[in-house]
Formats: C-alpha cells, structure tokens, sequence
C-alpha cells in the first residue's frame, strides 16, 4: 500500500517536468478552469442561504473520548442555541464534534468536505442538504472565510495551523472583516503564540502589535461563548448564547 503510494507520488512528480505541447496545457488548464468556477458556484449557492456562522477547525484524528472532542461538541451545542450555524470541514474528529454539537443543539450543521486519500470522510451530523464536497483546498477555503461570522480553532495539526492562519491573514489583510478568532486550549496554543510574539513580533519586527489582538487563547465553552457575545454586542448583535 505504501509503496503505491510512493509510486504514485514519483509519477505525479515526473509529470510535473514534462514538457507539454500548447494543445495539451490548453485542454488540461481549460477543463480545469470549469471545475473549479462549478465548486466555486455549487459552493455560493448552497452557502448563501445559511444565515451567519461560526467555523470549528481541528484535528481530524480527535477520537470522540478526547477532551477537545467533548469540548468542541459543547461549544457547537451552545453556538447553535445561540442561533447560529457551525461550519467544520465536515470529517471525523474535531469536526464531527462539531457538527454533532450543532445537530444535537438544532441549529445549522454544515460540512465542507474534501477529496482526500486519507482520513476525510464526512460525518453523520451534517444537514443533508448542507454536505459540500470539493477537490480543490482553495475553494474550500473560500466557502470557510466567506461565510463565517467567527472561527473557534481546536487543536489540530497542518491543514488545522493553515486555516488559522488563513484566517488571521486576510483579517490583518482587511480582506474580510475583523471577525473574532478564538483558539481553545492554552496547553496546546500558547507556545505556538509565544513564538510568534517573541519572534515574529519582537526579534524580526515581521507583525504588528496590533497583530496579536487578533487572537484570543481560552480553554473552556463559556469563555469561548463569551468572546463571541462581547464582539457581537460590540455591534449591537444579540445571537443570545
């Protein structure tokens, strides 16, 4: 099986250093091209009609005794009976922790899956009409930032890190509006946001102070709950956590 892998892996590799004909780029990149606007499309119209959300992102490989499982339900449970959606990427682990929360608490469940060899595969507590599946990561993407009114970020790994900081980018960027980010578990971020402050921050001047307000760290439902209510109250939102 590995070994397939990896021979998969040397083939796709090999082919990016072919030299192609003008016909063959103009085929393959033009079919390409109507893939993508077809998710980006299919993505607008499923998502415009789901009313202001929260994203959970988190690890995949959670397993459902976990504590940051269990947390993650209850912060979805309590978003939803506030009234608002959960978004999670629609796998197992922490995003199904989060949809389940949201299913259990009757609000908004979405899923936004993702093609993947490997560990993706979409949970039962998505709403059937809100199961999303891609191909492409940046589309993804896009349906995430989009449509989310605020991002609360478990403990995860890559793809978890990559959309934090997605996230923290088109904020600082003033590419989308200055939603609240809230990271759940001090153990598990502070060094992480250590670094970045005494690195990025201090010693190569590569953010701006105002940078690091851009993140909370909490560890349990009701800080999270209450990070959320004092930025929507800030703007004269009443969602009623």
């Amino acid at each position: 099986m590995a070994l397939d892998q990896y021979e998969n892996d040397d083939q796709r590799i090999q082919e990016k250093f072919k030299q192609r004909t003008w016909n063959e780029i103009r085929t393959n990149d033009s079919w390409a091209i109507f893939k993508i606007m077809s998710e980006f499309v299919n993505g607008y119209e499923a998502m415009g009609r789901i009313g202001p959300c929260v994203s959970i992102f988190g690890s995949a490989r959670t397993k459902a005794e976990d504590k940051y499982y269990l947390l993650a339900e209850k912060i979805a449970y309590k978003i939803s009976k506030g009234g608002y959606g959960v978004i999670t990427g629609g796998g197992p682990g922490i995003m199904e922790a989060g949809n389940k929360g949201a299913h259990f608490g009757g609000g908004t469940s979405v899923g936004l899956n993702i093609d993947l060899p490997f560990e993706q595969h979409f949970n039962p507590y998505i709403d059937r009409d809100k199961n999303l599946n891609f191909d492409y990561f940046f589309v993804r993407k896009v349906m995430f930032v989009k449509y989310s009114q605020g991002f609360v970020v478990m403990p995860g790994g890559f793809g978890t890190l990559d959309e934090l900081f997605e996230a923290i980018t088109l904020i600082q960027t003033k590419k989308i509006a200055k939603f609240p980010i809230i990271l759940v578990g001090t153990e598990f971020w502070s060094g992480l946001m250590d670094w970045v402050k005494t690195t990025l921050l201090e010693k190569f001047n590569n953010v701006s102070p105002g940078d690091m307000d851009l993140f909370t760290i909490v560890d349990n439902e009701d800080q999270v709950l209450e990070a959320l209510d004092n930025f929507y109250k800030k703007y004269n939102l009443s969602p009623n956590f």
